[in-house]
């Protein structure tokens, strides 16, 4: 269960980091943001999973050096865009704008639902909680973007880079010994 939270802290970062940035323009988007991102970072996962069962048998025997890959390139990722800036930025927030954020912000979700494989979890119970935490924390994201503007978005997807990183070596380590 702790891994599951800390997959579902680290997939959040990065609509947490965005909602940061809509809290800097329109305060007023709270509910509608938080929904958007919560939604989807609970389906991309089970997308992700669906395709990971299905090939399950094929790759048995490399399934860990895949999980820690994928998990490992989507903690730099998130690491490296953490360190661009765009001052310039503008943000119209439509119905289709916060639907493309949605499915940007949960690529990352749905390579890591194909780590939910190897998780000791139920899977409603997982993209549950990754929905939620990804819920509250977009909420909190736009409320407190409102009030501190975008620096605290870099340092939250730095640190959801590295907790990836992380369950990614501890999977790769698991299946090794």
């Amino acid at each position: 269960m702790v891994e599951l939270l800390l997959l579902a802290f680290a997939l959040c970062m990065d609509a947490f980091a965005v909602s940061l940035g809509i809290g800097t323009k329109d305060k007023s988007a709270a509910f509608k943001s938080a929904l958007y991102f919560g939604v989807f970072q609970g389906i991309m996962p089970l997308i992700g999973f669906v395709i990971g069962k299905g090939s399950a048998e094929y790759i048995a025997d490399f399934d860990h050096w895949i999980a820690f890959v994928l998990l490992g390139f989507l903690g730099l990722k998130m690491i490296y865009e953490s360190f661009k800036k765009d001052e310039n930025e503008k943000l119209y927030l439509t119905h289709k704008t916060l639907f493309l954020l949605a499915i940007a912000t949960s690529v990352d979700a749905l390579a890591a639902g194909f780590t939910l494989i190897f998780l000791d979890t139920n899977l409603c119970i997982s993209i549950g909680v990754i929905a939620f935490i990804t819920f509250v924390f977009s909420f909190l994201g736009v409320k407190i973007g409102a009030k501190s503007g975008k620096w605290l978005g870099s340092t939250a997807e730095i640190l959801g880079g590295i907790i990836l990183i992380a369950i990614g070596i501890k999977i790769l380590i698991e299946h090794m010994s």
